[in-house]
């Protein structure tokens, strides 16, 4: 039997919050804030310290404007 058939039956003896608990720090480790350079992660969190000031002055944008935005990056 291999490594991964090995984990793979581990997994499956596990209950249901046992294997949420594993899928976050799985998904953590290969997208989280871990998995970013140094200067991937000093933008991401400028970004979000921008969006939380918007957001606390007022300035929002409605799901449509955001979809808009999103079609004209995409050039869709």
């Amino acid at each position: 039997m291999s490594t991964v058939e090995a984990i793979e039956q581990a997994i499956d003896r596990l209950t249901a919050v046992e294997r949420e608990t594993l899928e976050s720090r799985l998904l953590n480790r290969r997208f989280g804030l871990e998995a970013l350079d140094d200067h991937q992660r000093t933008e991401l969190l400028a970004s979000l310290d921008e969006a939380e000031r918007d957001i606390d002055e007022g300035r929002v944008q409605t799901a449509d404007e955001l979809r808009q935005a999103v079609r004209s990056w995409t050039g869709k």
